[in-house]
């Protein structure tokens, strides 16, 4: 499919509240979260402003891979209507103005993530930005359904360079919790994809629904939901936290499964009737905030 032209910016076009849009605000608050959560949860604390620090190279990175996405599909998102308001597609940035703003972010995030921390957090922190743009943004998306399955290890780092940044260690529930955003990734976007699809499809972008169909997206949200679901309680069946984590996530996973289930065999084909798949969508980001807030409140409160 063509690429539709988008705006060319003028020089003065762009203020700071573009640069923060290019970060992805939305998606950097539970980048975040979970990058804290996984530096709290960790055996050994650190000072907090070593503590801050790491928090702050995890947003950093997560923005420079915002920004470096929309800088290369600038074209996509001037297709779709969810993105077309962007600073690229709507003229607002030149894109070469992107493109420098995100390798700065990402390479400053990275040398003081090593500096102030320790190289193995900001080796994870540097694959993960790369990950997302390379392995994702430039060669998944736009080539395969598959794209968010595989593309999903990019938003599943957070906790592990959270917990590599205070023990310099990575340890089996960082990698069980990486397993869970890793899970979680597909059924939380194909939930989404579903009542958006029209949006994909004219982008040209082959997310599950426009490829393989309704019905089927709605079996592999279902049949993803299963291990993401053991992947939340394996920490407490593992013992590697307490009840207040075990009960906690046992019962957001059940209420997931429910949902899943519900999209799984909803028969409706209207996006604008899609209630099931707009809740599994809304509900999908909350599991994750409490899942996450379960890990740091069972070890305080154990």
């Amino acid at each position: 499919m063509a690429s539709k032209a988008y705006p060319v910016a003028t020089a003065a076009a762009a203020d700071w509240r573009d640069f923060l849009a290019l970060t992805k605000p939305r998606v950097l608050t539970l980048v975040v979260f979970t990058g804290l959560c996984g530096l709290l949860a960790a055996p050994q604390s650190i000072h907090p402003v070593l503590g801050f620090t790491a928090v702050l190279c995890i947003a950093l990175g997560a923005g420079a891979a915002g920004a470096l996405n929309q800088w290369y599909e600038a074209d996509l998102d001037a297709m779709m209507a969810r993105t077309a308001n962007r600073p690229l597609p709507a003229g607002r940035m030149e894109r070469q103005s992107a493109l420098h703003f995100g390798v700065g972010l990402g390479i400053f995030s990275v040398l003081l993530m090593g500096l102030a921390l320790n190289v193995l957090a900001a080796a994870i922190l540097a694959v993960s930005i790369l990950f997302y743009v390379v392995v994702y943004t430039v060669w998944l998306k736009r080539r395969t359904p598959q794209n968010i399955v595989i593309g999903g290890a990019a938003g599943a780092f957070p906790a592990l360079i959270g917990w590599a940044a205070a023990t310099g260690r990575v340890e089996t529930l960082p990698v069980l919790l990486f397993a869970l955003v890793f899970l979680w990734t597909p059924p939380h976007f194909w939930a989404l994809a579903l009542f958006i699809n029209s949006d994909y499809a004219r982008a040209g972008v082959p997310m599950l629904p426009a490829v393989a169909g309704q019905r089927a997206t709605r079996v592999q949200i279902l049949l993803y939901t299963v291990p993401m679901a053991a992947a939340a309680v394996a920490p407490w069946a593992m013992g590697l936290t307490g009840a207040i984590y075990g009960v906690g996530a046992s019962l957001l996973s059940a209420m997931f499964l429910l949902l899943a289930a519900q999209v799984g065999f909803s028969r409706e084909t209207d996006p604008a009737k899609m209630k099931a798949e707009r809740r599994l969508f809304g509900f999908s980001v909350l599991y994750l905030f409490l899942i996450f807030g379960l890990v740091v409140a069972d070890k305080v409160l154990a």
